[in-house]
C-alpha cells in the first residue's frame, strides 16, 4: 500500500506561542531572545514581520533591537512552549493514533490507514490546519509525501501557513532536484563544502552521483545522502519514539570567560552532577560522554569518549569528561560555553560493583543526595566547588 505521511511544522513557534497568549501581537514584530547580561543574548525565534526586517535566529539581541526598535522582546518560556506543543499533538492524535513528535514544533502523522474512512490528504491537512489555528491560535505549514523525508522537506516549501503535497517520488524529484544541495535535509555547511569539491551543487546532481564514490568517502553516511537525494526513506512513523531517551545533556554559557583547567572543571563537575541526576531520575545509564566547549570566537569543540561500562554516577562522567578536556583543549584557551552529554543510554537494569566497593559507595552517596534534593530542593545539598566564584549557581 502506498504510504501517505504528513508533517506539521509550526511557524515561528516560540514567537507564535507568545502571540497566542497575547492576540493583539498578531502581525507584530515579536522576538524571543536570551539575556545579553548573561551572554545568552541571541535571538531564538522571531515572527515573520521581524524576519522581514532582517532578524534571524542566532543574531545578537542588540542587532535585533536596531532592526526592530519597536519590536516586542520576550525571554524564552519553555513551559509555555511544551504546553502548546502538547495541545497540538492532542489535536493530531484526534485524527490518527500514528503520530510521532519530531521536535517541539514538528510532528509526523501516518494517514495511510485512515484514508478509507473518507477524505483526501488535502482535506485532512486543511482540517488539521484549521483546528490548530482556531484552538491554539498558531499557524502551521504542512507537507505530505510518500515518506517522512518527503513530508519533512515538503513542509518547508511554503511558509507561513502553507500546504505542499508530493504524491509520488517523481514529484519529489521535480520539486527538489533543481534546488541547491544545502536544502536537502541533513546537509550542513561542512557537507556542502565537501560536496562542492566533488562538483555537486544541486540535489539532483547528488542523486545521480555514483554511489560507490560516496560510500568510499563517507561510508554509511554517503549511502544515506544518496538515498535522501533520491527521496528514498523507509522509516516508519513511531508514536513511541520519545519513550526512550537517546541522550541527556546540560550546557551553560558563562557570563565571564573561563581560562585554565581548574576554572573549567568547576563548571564541568556541576554539569556532570546535573546530567547524572537526570539519568537516575529517568532510570537510565550511559556509556558515552560528549564534551562541548565554545571559545570566545564562538567556535565549537565537541568530542566524545566511550567508557568501559554504563554509569549514572557523576564522578565517572566527570573523570571521562576531564580526559576529553585534557586531550583536546589547551589550558590557555578561554571558554564561554561548557556542555556535557551522556549518550548511548540504556534502561538501568543492573549495577556492576568494583572489587574494592568504590562504585557501590558512590552509588549510595548519589542516591542519598537524590532523596535529600527530592524533599528539600536541588540546592539543599551541593558539592564544595559550588561555593567557588566559577560555580554556575552564581551565574
Amino acid at each position: 500500500m502506498k504510504r501517505v505521511i504528513l508533517l506539521a511544522d509550526m511557524n515561528s513557534f516560540f514567537a507564535s506561542c507568545h502571540q497566542a497568549l497575547q492576540p493583539e501581537l498578531q502581525g507584530k514584530e515579536v522576538i524571543v531572545a536570551g539575556d545579553p547580561e548573561k551572554r545568552t543574548g541571541i535571538v531564538l525565534a522571531a515572527s515573520y514581520p521581524a524576519k522581514d526586517r532582517g532578524v534571524k535566529t542566532g543574531m545578537p539581541v542588540r542587532e535585533a533591537r536596531q532592526l526592530c526598535p519597536g519590536g516586542y522582546f520576550f525571554p524564552p518560556d519553555y513551559q509555555l512552549y511544551i504546553d502548546i506543543s502538547s495541545r497540538i499533538l492532542g489535536i493530531m492524535r484526534d485524527i490518527t493514533d500514528l503520530v510521532e513528535p519530531f521536535s517541539i514544533d514538528e510532528a509526523f502523522a501516518d494517514l495511510t490507514g485512515i484514508l478509507h474512512l473518507g477524505g483526501t490528504p488535502r482535506s485532512i491537512a486543511n482540517q488539521l490546519k484549521e483546528r490548530i489555528k482556531s484552538e491554539v491560535n498558531v499557524l502551521c505549514s504542512i507537507g505530505i509525501g510518500p515518506n517522512k523525508l518527503a513530508a519533512k522537506m515538503a513542509a518547508g516549501v511554503q511558509k507561513p501557513d502553507g500546504l505542499t503535497i508530493l504524491e509520488s517520488n517523481d514529484d519529489f524529484k521535480r520539486v527538489f532536484w533543481p534546488r541547491p544541495v544545502r536544502e536537502l535535509f541533513g546537509i550542513g555547511p561542512r557537507y556542502e563544502r565537501h560536496l562542492h569539491y566533488l562538483n555537486i551543487h544541486t540535489i539532483g546532481e547528488l542523486a545521480n552521483f555514483p554511489l560507490p564514490i560516496l560510500q568510499k568517502r563517507w561510508g554509511k553516511n554517503g549511502q544515506m545522502l544518496w538515498l535522501c537525494a533520491n527521496g528514498i526513506d523507509q522509516s516508519p512513523v513511531v508514536p513511541t519514539s520519545l519513550d526512550t531517551s537517546k541522550s541527556i545533556g546540560q550546557q551553560k554559557t558563562v557570563p565571564r570567560d573561563l581560562v585554565g583547567f581548574s576554572s573549567i572543571k568547576v563548571v564541568l563537575l556541576e554539569l556532570c552532577e546535573l546530567v547524572a541526576r537526570r539519568a537516575r531520575q529517568g532510570g537510565y545509564a550511559g556509556r558515552t560522554v560528549v564534551l562541548t566547549l565554545r571559545d570566545t570566537q564562538l567556535r565549537f569543540l565537541s568530542r566524545s569518549l566511550t567508557m568501559g561500562d554504563y554509569t549514572d554516577l557523576p564522578d565517572e562522567i566527570y573523570h571521562t569528561a576531564c580526559r576529553i578536556l585534557y586531550k583536546h583543549w589547551h589550558e590557555a584557551w578561554a571558554v564561554r560555553l561548557v556542555g556535557v552529554t551522556l549518550s548511548n543510554l540504556v534502561k538501568r537494569e543492573y549495577f556492576q560493583p568494583d572489587i574494592f566497593g568504590r562504585r557501590t559507595r558512590l552509588s549510595k552517596l548519589a542516591r542519598a543526595c537524590d532523596k535529600i534534593k527530592d524533599r528539600f530542593g536541588e540546592r539543599a545539598i551541593v558539592r564544595g566547588v559550588s561555593l567557588k566564584e566559577e560555580s554556575i549557581s552564581k551565574i
